[in-house]
C-alpha cells in the first residue's frame, strides 16, 4: 500500500479504537440507547452537510443496512460497555472478520470457507474462549457483557454480507454511509425514549461527556466513514482488515492511561490469537511462510 494509505488506515485505527474510550466516558453519565442515538444523529447531520441524499433513496435497505452496522451493534457493545472494560470490548470486537467468514458461506456464493479459512475461524474461536475465560463457568455481568460485544461482531458481519448489494444499485458508498446513520438515528430514537428516558437526568451532561459525544459522532463515525470507503477504494477490503489488529491497541492504551482500565494475560493472549486467525484469512502467514522456504 502507499504511505498515504498507510496513514489512512492508522489513522481509521485510532478513529475507532477511540469509539470504545469515548464511549466509556460518556456512559458515567448517559444510558447506551441515549448514546447511540446522539451518535448517529451527530453523525446523519454531519454526513448530509457533504453527502445530501438523494430522491429516491432505497430507505428499506438504508433502515436494514442501519439496524445491522449501527443500531444493534452500537446498542449491544455500548450496554457490554458497562459491564467490561473498552479495550476488552475492542478485542472482542476485532471478531467480526471470523463470523463473516461464516455468514458469508451460507449468504453468498462467491465467499465460500475453504480450509485455510476452518484454521483462521477455529484458531479465532480459541481465541474467544481464552478471552473470556473462567466467567463462562460461573455467569455473571462480565460475562454477558463479553457476550453482548460478540453478538454485535456477528451483527456486522451480516451487515457487511448485506451491505454489497448498494455497489449492484450504484450507490456510492458514502450516500450509504450517510443513509444508514440517518435510517439508524430515526429506528433508536423510540427505543432511547421508552427505555433511557433522558428527560429523568439528574443534571445536565458534564463538558467532559459532551465533549466524548461530539468526538465520539464525528470522528469516530462521520470522519471515520470517509477514511474506511477511501481504504476500500484504494487497498481492497484485504488490506482493510488490517485496521482489526490496531483498534485494540488504541483502546487499551487510552483505557488504560486515561480510564486506569487494566486487563489481565487471558486477554492479551487471546488477542494474540484473534490476530492469527485474521492473519490466516488473507493468507499473510502462508505468504511468510513461503518467503521463508
Amino acid at each position: 500500500m502507499a504511505a498515504r494509505v498507510w496513514i489512512w488506515l492508522l489513522s481509521l485505527s485510532v478513529l475507532w479504537g477511540g469509539s470504545f474510550f469515548f464511549a466509556k466516558v460518556a456512559l458515567g453519565e448517559l444510558g447506551p440507547f441515549t448514546l447511540v442515538f446522539v451518535r448517529v444523529s451527530l453523525a446523519a447531520l454531519a454526513l448530509a452537510l457533504v453527502v445530501p441524499l438523494r430522491r429516491g433513496a432505497p430507505w428499506p435497505d438504508y433502515f436494514a443496512m442501519g439496524f445491522l452496522n449501527n443500531a444493534l451493534p452500537f446498542s449491544l457493545i455500548f450496554w457490554g460497555q458497562t459491564e467490561i472494560a473498552s479495550g476488552l470490548a475492542s478485542i472482542l470486537n476485532a471478531t467480526t472478520p471470523l463470523f463473516t467468514l461464516v455468514v458469508a458461506h451460507f449468504l453468498t456464493a462467491d465467499e465460500k470457507i475453504d480450509r485455510t479459512k476452518i484454521a483462521s475461524l477455529l484458531t479465532g474461536l480459541a481465541g474467544v474462549v481464552v478471552l473470556i475465560g473462567p466467567s463462562a463457568l460461573v455467569g455473571g455481568s462480565a460475562l454477558w457483557g463479553q457476550a453482548a460485544c460478540l453478538a454485535a461482531a456477528l451483527s456486522y458481519a451480516f451487515a457487511g454480507v448485506y451491505g454489497r448489494r448498494f455497489r449492484r444499485m450504484g450507490i456510492a458508498p458514502t450516500e450509504a454511509a450517510a443513509g444508514q446513520v440517518t435510517a439508524s438515528a430515526v429506528l433508536i430514537l423510540p427505543i432511547m425514549l421508552i427505555v433511557d428516558q433522558p428527560w429523568l437526568l439528574p443534571a445536565p451532561p458534564s463538558l467532559t461527556v459532551c465533549l466524548a459525544l461530539v468526538a465520539l459522532a464525528l470522528l469516530s463515525t462521520a470522519l471515520a466513514y470517509v477514511l474506511y470507503f477511501r481504504i476500500l477504494e484504494a487497498a481492497g477490503a484485504t488490506n482493510l482488515l488490517l485496521v482489526t489488529f490496531l483498534i485494540p491497541v488504541t483502546a487499551i492504551l487510552l483505557g488504560a492511561a486515561v480510564l486506569g482500565e487494566r486487563l489481565e494475560p487471558r486477554h492479551f493472549a487471546g488477542m494474540a490469537l484473534i490476530g492469527v486467525g485474521l492473519a490466516l484469512i488473507d493468507g499473510r502467514i502462508a505468504r511468510m511462510l513461503r518467503a521463508a522456504k
